[in-house]
């Protein structure tokens, strides 16, 4: 009898663990089930779907200190562009201005209106001239706030009779703005903009 009542006991404990194992292991599961769950909750949420030409273009959200240099170049890149991509055509440098003065603060409008004083934009107008910029290549230093920066390049003025080229060196700091908007799409503002140099490196005839 007593042999009888161990073995119950036996048995007993043995239901025992295995019914504390089993629970166990179906925590771990579900505990499992509802990580993998909300990781791919995440994953579908950071999925964006563009759409270019009639043609949903899948895109990947991500967090903006993973983009932060990429933006900061192109903001300093596009800037340039509009500042020193002139026509001759009023309305055309007036609109490239204000697109650039939209992503700089008030030294780059300090130095448009000196430009503008000393007649640098009648004359593009009045001399059929053209100029354009080639970036050669941009500095960042991301690890700081405002971040600094020094953009390197070259400058085409392109008259009837001659192409000058000069070199163009600048620098200045990068603000983050709280929001980005149509007219500022990275939320970046430049600041204490200033010329290190613009020198003449090379006069074609044409």
């Amino acid at each position: 009898m007593f042999q009888q009542l161990k073995n119950i006991d036996t048995a007993f404990k043995y239901i025992r663990i295995f019914s504390f194992m089993s629970i166990g292991a179906f925590a771990v599961v579900t505990m499992y089930a509802i990580y993998k769950s909300h990781e791919h909750v995440l994953d579908i949420q950071r999925k964006i779907y563009v759409l270019a030409n009639g043609k949903a273009i899948e895109a990947f959200q991500a967090e903006r200190e993973d983009n932060i240099e990429v933006e900061a170049r192109d903001h300093v890149k596009m800037f340039h562009h509009y500042f020193f991509t002139l026509v001759p055509d009023e309305k055309a440098i007036q609109a490239s201005i204000t697109k650039a003065l939209y992503l700089a603060d008030e030294s780059a409008k300090k130095q448009y209106e000196n430009l503008r004083e000393n007649r640098y934009y009648s004359n593009i107008v009045s001399g059929n001239i053209s100029q354009d910029i080639e970036m050669d290549s941009i500095e960042v230093n991301v690890l700081i706030e405002p971040h600094t920066f020094r953009y390197y390049g070259k400058q085409r003025i392109i008259r009837s009779t001659s192409t000058v080229t000069r070199s163009l060196i600048t620098e200045g700091y990068l603000r983050t703005l709280h929001n980005r908007s149509d007219n500022n799409n990275h939320a970046l503002l430049i600041e204490r903009w200033r010329t290190l140099e613009n020198k003449n490196i090379k006069i074609e005839n044409r």
